[in-house]
């Protein structure tokens, strides 16, 4: 039987698209039962430049019949793949498939029995867009129930927690840890760039079934920043039939994810990611997977504990003195906020800072810290000829080899290191279009007319040239060397809309990097090395100690 194409949306024509933007993947085995509405969720998209590359992993059912009649209708749109012999060979050899025959710049994956939302390609192509060096976004996905049409299946329909914070970039390996907790991140709502498929091998083909997306998510979020987005883009249908279900039934699951912990564990090692956070998750979910039982009983025992717990601080809070019961809970739960009159200052209760040089008579200074793992992750951008102020040393640090040519902007003379003398708010001498590069690091706060200074920047660069720039949030004033010209201090919107209105907010992407204990340490002049590494890269952007900023400057094709 013909498959049935209804009319859809006249914003996203039906045609052929020899240089689709995107290509979507659907793998299917045996899916006569919801195939047809996969592939119309497609067909469905507000934006039209996809091809669907409709790939057969050994159906015996009116699957394939169903897939080549979308490719009858809509050649040069829809392609049909197969494995020789129409074999069977699994999840992700089908998905590598598909990945091989692909022509778009990004990948996106749905599965035969799930949908996708209308606007999916086009919102997430807008966020990669804005942020370059994500390599992939991800949303929530929505576990449906309701397919079925019963009313109690409706009301069982949820959007699954991320886990993460949201709608901002997540750096490696914090999503991957995220992954092993709550096993809610998954690839086939995701749209990611295809080189950074590329980059990470695509699928593991020993995976077939149960984990293979776990599998490839972890390769990617070990290794690279993904944007991670509040919107549900995805309706992952919930059925008997489904690969998890069948797992779950069988008891395969367990196995399973005791085999992937255990390749987890040897695949991270073997990419040099060292992150002790990491291991120890890990571990755990390694010893729940080899003891279900006791890991239940340990559940049970803890929910019982804190039910209990919150008994008994029901009862101390009615029985026992104020100043004694807020002594005891802050004893007992040293992140709860302590009662007014109670706090503790220690070696902070003074009306001078611990240092008045941002700490580096200590260590480093904790902005230092932020500022270099944004150059770090941006790095591919230091190339050809590249402009730094003050000095080089950024440029050769993350640049290295990539680098053909270094220029160092300062606005005095009295730089030996300078090559450029120049007030970048009045700067006419710069030759435009020279650039490839521009590392600006902690200067903006010192020009007033801060737009004529994005503006010479923008004239400078090369078309297509980055613009990777530091701003300072929650911040101490140096009072030694620039205090008589230190203007400004940023918040996230303030840089956002300056740089959008000279770049573009497409070329724009700005993050934010700090939290309350990050922020009080560097106001104090405490250095990052008295920091650990959870307490410096937890992100609350209600405390922004820097704010990095990546622009680009539009290329002339």
């Amino acid at each position: 039987m013909a498959a049935t194409i209804p009319n859809y949306d006249a914003r996203c024509p039906v045609v052929a698209c020899e240089t689709a933007v995107v290509t979507v993947i659907a793998i299917f085995f045996n899916a006569e039962r919801f195939l047809e509405e996969a592939i119309e969720s497609v067909f469905q998209q507000t934006f039209g430049e996809w091809e669907l590359l409709l790939v057969d992993d050994g159906s015996t059912d009116r699957s394939s019949e169903i897939a080549r009649g979308f490719v009858h209708r809509y050649p040069g749109k829809v392609q049909y793949l197969e494995h020789p012999g129409h074999e069977n060979r699994g999840m992700s050899a089908s998905r590598n498939l598909g990945l091989r025959h692909a022509r778009g710049e990004f990948i996106a994956f749905v599965d035969a029995d799930d949908v996708w939302l209308p606007e999916k390609l086009e919102e997430q192509l807008k966020i990669l867009n804005a942020h370059p060096d994500a390599a992939v976004v991800y949303g929530a996905t929505q576990y449906w129930y309701g397919w079925s049409g019963k009313a109690e299946d409706v009301l069982r329909d949820r959007v699954a927690q991320l886990g993460v914070a949201s709608d901002t970039i997540v750096n490696p390996p914090d999503l991957a840890r995220a992954l092993l907790r709550n096993q809610v991140a998954t690839t086939t709502g995701c749209l990611a760039r295809r080189e950074a498929i590329q980059r990470v091998g695509g699928y593991e083909e020993s995976f077939r079934g149960m984990f293979e997306d776990q599998v490839f998510h972890s390769k990617v979020s070990l290794k690279l920043p993904i944007f991670v987005s509040s919107q549900c883009w995805y309706k992952y249908r919930r059925h008997e039939d489904s690969c998890c279900s069948v797992a779950e039934r069988t008891g395969e699951n367990k196995s399973e994810r005791l085999r992937f912990l255990n390749w987890l564990e040897t695949y991270s090692l073997e990419q040099r990611v060292f992150d002790p956070a990491l291991r120890q998750t890990i571990k755990q979910e390694r010893w729940k997977s080899v003891h279900p039982t006791l890991s239940g009983l340990r559940d049970r025992t803890k929910y019982r504990a804190r039910m209990l717990n919150e008994g008994i601080k029901t009862a101390a809070k009615q029985v026992l003195p104020t100043s004694l019961y807020f002594w005891l809970r802050r004893r007992l739960k040293k992140d709860d906020p302590p009662p007014v009159g109670f706090i503790n200052f220690g070696d902070l209760r003074r009306l001078s800072p611990v240092s008045r040089v941002f700490g580096f008579d200590r260590g480093t200074p904790v902005d230092r810290y932020y500022i270099e793992n944004f150059l770090d992750r941006t790095a591919g951008s230091i190339h050809g000829r590249v402009l730094e102020v003050g000095d080089d040393t950024y440029t050769r640090k993350f640049g290295g080899h990539r680098v053909s040519r270094t220029d160092v902007l300062h606005v005095s003379e009295n730089n030996p290191q300078a090559t450029i003398v120049a007030d970048l708010a009045n700067a006419a001498h710069i030759p435009s279009d020279t650039f490839d590069c521009i590392i600006l690091t902690q200067t903006l706060h010192l020009i007033y007319d801060v737009r004529s200074a994005l503006i010479t920047l923008r004239r400078i660069l090369k078309p297509g040239g980055v613009l990777l720039a530091t701003l300072p949030g929650i911040s101490q004033i140096d009072h030694h060397d620039w205090h008589e010209s230190w203007y400004w201090a940023f918040t996230s919107l303030s840089a956002r809309r300056l740089f959008a209105e000279v770049f573009a907010a497409r070329n724009v992407s700005v993050e934010t990097y700090g939290n309350v204990l990050a922020a009080t340490a560097f106001l104090q002049g405490i250095s990052f090395e008295e920091l650990s590494a959870n307490e410096l890269d937890h992100k609350d952007s209600d405390y922004p100690v820097t704010i990095t900023v990546r622009a680009t400057k539009e290329s002339l094709d």
